[in-house]
């Protein structure tokens, strides 16, 4: 395996319906993350982009219209090239029962809201490599 962990983390599809936040963090993500970013403002539209894209980290918002995070991961899982993707959930709803929730759909962590846009990098790597050494 890779000695750094974070090493293998490129490229996330990030699908968040806020307009400003994922712009912000979309920002973030490529400027001092150095990440390729495929950012999506709807579970319909991230279902459509990751046809052709096969991110490393898939990183969703919980709260959206139409399809939620939960329902727009589990639609994700059915594309073979992410069916074992590592995924993250951006949420306010971080209670116990919420977070054994998004751990039974599969997600490797949560990222709590409201984003930090300079902690955001950061955390990331932290539960890339969390699940890198869980994984091992």
């Amino acid at each position: 395996m890779n000695s750094d962990a974070s090493h293998g983390l490129k490229s996330i599809l990030y699908v968040e319906d806020d307009l400003h936040v994922r712009t912000t963090a979309k920002l973030v993500l490529e400027v001092i993350g150095k990440f390729d970013v495929r950012d999506c403002g709807s579970g319909r539209e991230a279902l459509l982009a990751a046809m052709d894209f096969k991110p490393d980290l898939i990183l969703l918002d919980v709260m959206m219209p139409e399809l939620d995070g939960l329902a727009t991961l589990a639609m994700l899982r059915r594309i073979p090239h992410l069916a074992n993707t590592p995924a993250l959930f951006v949420t306010g709803l971080t209670a116990a029962a919420d977070i054994a929730r998004y751990a039974e759909v599969g997600a490797i962590g949560v990222i709590p809201k409201p984003l930090m846009p300079l902690r955001l990098t950061g955390q990331l790597h932290s539960l890339w490599e969390q699940h890198a050494l869980t994984a091992a």
